[in-house]
């Protein structure tokens, strides 16, 4: 998709005292009243440096996951030590009188939005509380710009709307796989394949080769008649005739597996039934190193083992073998990028997505809800 189809931040030829609400991804993981992981947080302070230089009033609107009581308190404050947040509305509905008394270049940040039933159901109600609040809607959190939300899809339809630095980046660097340097390998792992499917078939179309691992993996071993043991796979059945015919198409080799008795790694012919597949194999990450070796262009999304119990070697290993290989890199998915900033890779690559289900979405469709709201 065109940049060019929506207008940019930096379109705005004067920002002073302008009341920009900035809607921004901060839905990073807190651990003990701490922020445990900032990589989400760091990507966007670019925008607001921006912001308050131009002297603009900002108004952070973003959520948090959990449930309806979930708060930013936490967030806040620590956004707080890059740079000064003057306000942090607890009631949203206080939010008219805390912007009514804002200074050029003030930022001010609302609690949890999704606090409010409106913003998942897309109310106009909420919409347009929002939209009452500022003269002009910026849209900076493309790892969430997959939802169709009140704060999304509804705020850019009543005030004007630009996309904002982070969101532009993102979308020049995914973007460039659809026209690829070559010869350009796709990396796809995780799980529930009835959600991945059609960005697989669709870059078999496109990418020299496409490797499939992960849960992502056994879905496709379960289909060549392989035993999986106990195993993960999608909940929901799918076709994989055409994947499987295409000479395009790479899977692990190797595997790590657990069962009450012993681990180990196995030839992917010979998994037992009472196996349980965590990883991707030593064989199978030595195989991919060489790959990587003649490729241009490597996009990656999702870990190759079951990282959370400890299963990351694979996904460090593919991970090194990028960096090694001198291919322009573009990696995401929540769950990668915990394992490559544990292991000190993250400014290793050549981009890093902010964005997971958002990122399998723009690749699969070439564009989200929320950009294609900013041209409204």
């Amino acid at each position: 998709m065109p940049e060019t189809s929506f207008q940019k931040l930096q379109d705005i030829k004067n920002l002073e005292g302008k009341r920009v609400l900035l809607r921004l991804d901060l839905n990073v993981p807190i651990v003990d009243g701490r922020v445990r992981d900032d990589f989400r947080i760091k990507r966007i302070l670019p925008t607001i440096a921006y912001l308050k230089e131009k002297k603009a009033k900002t108004i952070i609107v973003s959520h948090i996951d959990g449930d309806n009581s979930s708060s930013l308190e936490t967030v806040a404050k620590y956004l707080g030590t890059f740079y000064t947040i003057s306000a942090f509305v607890s009631r949203i509905p206080e939010a008219p009188k805390v912007v009514s008394a804002m200074k050029n270049g003030d930022t001010i940040m609302l609690e949890n939005i999704r606090q409010d039933s409106g913003e998942v159901e897309n109310s106009s109600r909420l919409a347009g509380f929002l939209a009452s609040l500022a003269d002009i809607y910026v849209n900076d959190a493309f790892a969430v710009s997959h939802r169709s939300h009140a704060s999304i899809v509804g705020v850019p339809r009543l005030i004007p709307a630009y996309a904002g630095l982070l969101l532009q980046k993102e979308i020049t660097a995914l973007s460039e796989a659809f026209n690829p340097p070559r010869p350009f390998l796709l990396a796809l792992a995780g799980a529930k394949f009835d959600t991945k499917l059609p960005l697989v078939e669709k870059f078999l179309d496109i990418a020299d080769n496409v490797f499939v691992g992960g849960a992502l993996a056994n879905d496709i071993f379960k289909e060549k008649g392989y035993e999986i043991g106990q195993s993960k796979v999608s909940k929901v059945y799918v076709n994989l005739r055409r994947v499987i015919a295409s000479p395009k198409l790479i899977v692990p080799s190797d595997v790590i597996v657990q069962n009450p008795y012993e681990s180990g790694a196995r030839a992917v012919t010979s998994v037992a039934p009472a196996d349980v597949i965590v990883d991707a194999g030593p064989r199978t990450s030595a195989e991919l190193a060489d790959i990587l070796q003649d490729m241009k262009f490597i996009l990656w999304n999702g870990p190759f083992g079951d990282y959370e119990k400890g299963f990351s070697q694979s996904t460090v290993d593919f991970g090194q073998a990028i960096i090694d290989s001198g291919a322009k890199s573009v990696v995401g998915g929540g769950d990668t990028v915990a394992v490559i900033a544990k292991a000190g890779m993250l400014d290793k690559f050549s981009f890093v997505s902010t964005g997971g289900g958002a990122m399998i979405e723009f690749l699969a469709n070439g564009t989200l809800p929320g950009i294609e709201a900013l041209k409204s």
